[in-house]
Parts: C-alpha cells; structure tokens; sequence
C-alpha cells in the first residue's frame, strides 16, 4: 500500500473569523497554518484566497502572496490552489489562481447543488481550465461531488487535456452532493481506471469517517477547516490538530505518511 498524502484545507470559501477564531485568512495566517500542518504531516496545502473583508476572492496577487510565502516557510510542500466557484464562476475569475503556476489546482468536471448555490462547471469551463492547466503543467486535482463527474474527467484525459496518473477528490457528506458512505465510495472506485489515485474529503462530522476510509483501502485524506471546523462535537478545531489525528489513526494502522517529494512521485509531479 502507498504512504499516504495528507492534504490540508486550511482556509476554504465559507468559514471566518465569527464562525471561528482558528480559521486563517490573511497570507500570513494562512501560510502560517499551512507550516504547522507540514511539520505534522501534510505534504499538500490546497488553498483560497480572502479578501481584506474576509470574503471569497480569486485576486491572482493575493494567491501569489500566499503561495510564495507557503513556499517561503516550507519551500518543499506542494501548494494546490483552488479553482472553485464561489467567487465567481467564469473562467476569467477562476482561471485567474492558474496565473500563480502552482504544482497542483483543483478541477471539478460537472456541476451540483451546494446548500446556498448552484455550483456551476460547464463544459466549456471546464475544457478551459483544463487546457490552462496542461500549458502550464499544474496537476489537477479532479473534485468528485457526484457521481455524475467521474464520465466527463474520463473524457478530459481522452481528449489529451490532462495526464496519468489520474488524480481524483472524492467530496463527500455535502448536503445537496453524494453521501460519506462506504458503498458510494465502493460505487466510485468502481467507475475509475486501475490505476488511478485517490483521495478523500469529508464535509462536516463526515470527515473522521471518510478519514478511516481513507487511510484503510489505500486512497489518500483530506481534512480540514475549509470542510469541517469542529474536532469533535462542541469542540472546535484547529487545522493542525485535525492533521495530527491522521497521522495517529495511519500509524495505529501501520500504514506510513508520505513526505512532499514522496508525494510527488505517487502523483507523477515533475
């Protein structure tokens, strides 16, 4: 069995300061985290960028600050910017984080419902993405929320738009998306080539669950407060505590924790 990515989410679109203290917002918060995480154990810091109010923004100068000072702090961590939707959901708003050439970005291949909006991703958005993505080398990060989305990533990589190995999210626990359950997970792997990779995020309470399920039939994990801001119930969590217990629960499994450039190597990143 590979060692296992630990990628951290620390910021994301929605969480700020009021709904909790320990979410990062500024460069300098969200860099800072994203140090802790990496001496815990995260090889990956998927990132969003905030603006001065705290509000979801794609300012490519922004993610050019965070992911300098990411690489200023922990210069072999892998940073995944986000291209999600909800600062804006045209190409020229999120291809704007491609500008930054980071290693990895994330790709969603189909739309759905969030709990507040439709998350738009046509295809001629994701075509775009994709394309940018290939001319600058960045990895994508395939984000599943739906079974519906594994047919049109497919198509990406018959279409020369991306490269193997594939790299597939699994969101999961999302109300209005697909369900945290084993048999939707057994159903997904089901619908993906042999040899791709995958990884795993869980929304909420669904995120210790898909942590398990994670780490014991070989994909990767996913946590963070971008999905998930509590540690337990009432108890709010930090990022790097909620990266500490990854690592516990793959050791107490006997399986090991892969370093950036151990990482980069499963993810064939050059």
């Amino acid at each position: 069995m590979n060692k296992l990515i630990i990628t951290v989410a620390p910021v994301g679109s929605v969480p700020n300061k009021k709904i909790t203290p320990h979410v990062p917002v500024t460069p300098e918060e969200i860099s800072s985290d994203a140090l802790e995480c990496y001496k815990a154990g995260a090889a990956v810091a998927h990132v969003h960028a905030r603006d001065e109010n705290q509000k979801s923004t794609h300012d490519v100068e922004l993610f050019q600050e965070i992911h300098d000072r990411i690489k200023e702090k922990a210069p072999d961590m892998i940073v995944q910017i986000s291209t999600g939707g909800r600062a804006g959901l045209d190409f020229d708003s999120r291809g704007k984080g491609l500008f930054v050439n980071p290693e990895m970005a994330s790709l969603s291949t189909g739309s759905c419902n969030f709990p507040k909006m439709v998350y738009s991703n046509p295809p001629d958005l994701v075509n775009k993405l994709a394309e940018e993505m290939k001319k600058r080398n960045i990895k994508p990060e395939l984000e599943i929320f739906d079974t519906s989305m594994i047919l049109p990533a497919l198509e990406l990589y018959k279409n020369d738009l991306i490269k193997k190995p594939l790299y597939f999210n699994f969101v999961m626990g999302l109300k209005g998306a697909q369900l945290a359950t084993a048999s939707q997970l057994t159903h997904l792997l089901s619908m993906i080539p042999d040899d791709a990779i995958w990884n795993i995020s869980g929304v909420g309470r669904a995120q210790l669950l898909t942590t398990y399920l994670g780490i014991a039939l070989g994909g990767h994990v996913r946590v963070g407060l971008e999905d998930n801001i509590y540690y337990k119930k009432g108890q709010l969590a930090k990022n790097v505590e909620l990266v500490e217990r990854v690592v516990r629960l793959a050791k107490e499994f006997g399986r090991e924790i892969a370093t950036p450039d151990e990482a980069r190597e499963i993810l064939g990143l050059k």
